[in-house]
């Protein structure tokens, strides 16, 4: 692995990057940095964010919270207000400054106010995925040192009591569960609120003000690939200086007038992070569950979202899958082509070349009536930027989102970088990369092509992570992180991930491969949901496919035919669309590092059998061992 002094010595600085030397931008070719845009005081903390929002604009809208009667408006005092009253609560309850406070629940208006009563309240706030198996909710507990924990339901409230029961670390502590209700039997979010009418504002104020810019925010654990979740101790600074400098990166993204429905977990440091900047931007927040998104994107009406690439497959393949029969679906075909068709013009226009001539721009005209106002209709009809982040989105459905007139921002983060460190912008979008770095973020790329990353996002370290630990390694001595993803970055700055440096497979012939490419390349194919590239000490590379059991339907429709999954594992026909994509990706790789044979797996891999962390990233090691018979048979005779 390439240090930072190795990738300094090794880079140019001083150049301007091209059309945007005004953002204080500076590139080399293996360094790319852009100057923060927005400061903020020492004696900062997040509560400032809310006290600040609340004074500038105190009777607009800042939630919208769902109810049985559809939206309930909460402006920006009202929500301050009740964030004070919970705080008091907490405060009477014995919560003393820098106390852990564990919350588990889906997205909720809930989620947010205690959140920031936490803060309020001089309290870290610990996140727990509703998803969490409860040994991993008795490990960040007994990590975090939690002294009480918030559910969001009296279900989860049980999967934590029970899971606290079953840990001897545990087991004989006093940890009170409170669920986040208004009402009903036992601890809620009423019963708590009560007690604190007996904190004067003083105390108050000593407990929110106790907290800077240095201070301790939140312990986020990752999801975890592989190994136990490590707590990531995420600042004030790094919330508050990421919210400001985002909020003037993308005015027009996130600005007053904006609106976003919040579907992604809150657990996840992306979603959290772009809270607290719609929070400082006075964007209007609305929070949804996946069971009923249509519905409420048709009611909310949100201006941006914040996704993961598996909701733009799982859109595309619903209207293609609509739209599967006769003519419908042919005119759906045309449309989808003629989107990405157009949108590769608009990328070229904007590299210099032609943009769309008039038979495409006639065409699209055509669609935008017939198909793409639909398309957009769906999510509600407001929304016009879609920002796509935790991994790669293929550029296709990009593509295809851009020309049919949702503009995707793809960006790049993890939970050690407090989430997005560079973003693609409305203004300066190149498909296929994640963006320059975001105001007050420093990208460096080591003699190994690993990324590293500096500046206001990055957190202070891993809690309980031992000097001298790879875990502590991973932090340099020079303000980098070794994120262990590998990249490149263009002449304009923009930066391209290409794999993963603990993912790279070394075939027994020793050759180097690097798995994302060729995986992202076959998943281009519409009935392909994931694939796993193998081959580590192998005579050659091959790979496991998942199928999409939401296209495969449709798929088959389309052909006249009926096919289940396990029917789908042997038919000619799939094989073949699924050896086409294969050999499309072999295309853009070396023999040795081609896809020899593949297997389709006999079930989808999902969130529920504990293939993919909550943000629908694949757990490659478990996934490998899961299916290691299938693997084998890749490799008999």
């Amino acid at each position: 692995m390439g240090t930072g002094d190795e990738a300094e010595h090794a880079g140019r600085k001083g150049d301007d990057v091209a059309g945007s030397a005004e953002t204080g931008q500076r590139r080399s070719r293996t360094e790319v940095s852009a100057e923060a845009v927005a400061s903020l005081p020492a004696a900062t903390n997040v509560t400032d964010l809310l006290e600040d929002r609340a004074a500038a604009t105190p009777d607009a809208e800042l939630f919208s919270r769902r109810t049985a009667a559809g939206w309930e408006h909460v402006t920006a005092a009202q929500f301050a207000e009740q964030v004070r009253s919970l705080a008091r609560g907490l405060i009477a309850s014995g919560l003393d400054i820098g106390d852990r406070v564990a919350i588990m629940s889906p997205s909720s208006f809930e989620w947010a106010l205690v959140d920031f009563a936490v803060w309020y309240a001089g309290g870290v706030p610990v996140p727990i995925y509703e998803t969490s198996s409860p040994s991993q909710i008795a490990w960040i507990l007994e990590d975090a040192g939690a002294k009480r924990v918030f559910a969001g339901s009296r279900e989860l409230a049980e999967s934590v009591q029970e899971a606290i029961e079953a840990s001897p670390a545990l087991g004989e502590s006093w940890l009170p569960v409170t669920v986040m209700t208004e009402d009903g039997e036992g601890a809620t979010l009423r019963s708590l609120a009560g007690p604190g009418l007996g904190v004067g504002d003083a105390e108050l104020e000593r407990h929110r003000t106790a907290a800077d810019l240095e201070t301790l925010a939140t312990l986020v654990y990752t999801s975890g690939t592989t190994g136990q979740p490590k707590g990531c101790e995420v600042t004030h600074g790094n919330l508050c200086l990421l919210a400001v400098n985002l909020a003037a990166h993308l005015p027009t993204v996130v600005g007053p007038g904006s609106r976003t429905l919040m579907f992604l977990p809150l657990a996840h440091v992306l979603a959290r992070a772009v809270q607290v900047t719609c929070v400082a931007a006075g964007v209007v927040v609305g929070h949804s569950r996946q069971a009923n998104l249509l519905r409420d994107l048709a009611t909310f009406r949100p201006t941006f979202l914040l996704a993961v690439p598996r909701v733009f497959e799982k859109v595309y393949a619903a209207a293609h899958a609509k739209a599967a029969n006769g003519l419908r679906g042919s005119l759906f075909e045309r449309a989808a082509h003629t989107a990405r068709e157009y949108s590769e013009a608009l990328e070229a226009e904007a590299r210099g070349g032609e943009g769309p001539g008039r038979r495409l721009r006639i065409r699209h005209a055509v669609f935008e009536r017939l198909v793409y106002g639909r398309l957009r209709a769906a999510f509600g009809g407001q929304v016009s930027t879609i920002v796509s982040g935790a991994s790669a989105l293929s550029p296709g459905l990009a593509h295809f989102f851009r020309g049919a007139g949702l503009t995707v921002l793809e960006g790049y983060g993890l939970t050690e970088t407090t989430a997005p460190c560079t973003v693609n912008t409305p203004e300066a979008t190149r498909i296929g990369s994640v963006g320059r770095p975001v105001p007050g973020t420093e990208i460096r790329i080591s003699d190994a092509g690993e990324v590293l990353v500096k500046g206001i996002g990055v957190v202070r370290g891993y809690r309980s992570a031992s000097p001298g630990s790879p875990e502590a390694a991973a932090f340099h001595e020079d303000g980098f992180f070794a994120t262990g993803d590998l990249g490149s970055l263009d002449d304009d700055g923009f930066l391209t991930l290409t794999g993963r440096t603990k993912e790279i497979i070394v075939t027994a012939g020793g050759k180097n491969v690097v798995p994302g490419p060729l995986e992202e390349a076959v998943r281009e194919c519409e009935l392909v949901a994931h694939t796993i590239v193998v081959g580590e000490g192998r005579p050659y590379v091959a790979a496991l496919v998942a199928l999409d059991a939401d296209e495969l339907p449709a798929w088959a429709r389309r052909r006249g035919r009926v096919l289940t999954l396990e029917d789908a594992r042997t038919d000619p026909e799939v094989l073949a669309e699924v050896q086409s994509a294969v050999d499309a990706a072999n295309e853009t790789v070396s023999r040795a590092e081609s896809i020899r044979r593949f297997v389709i797996l006999p079930r989808e891999l999902t969130l529920e059998d504990g293939d993919l962390t909550p943000s629908l990233k694949l757990k490659r090691q478990p996934v490998t061992e899961v299916f290691r018979d299938e693997i084998e048979g890749l490799y008999s005779a």
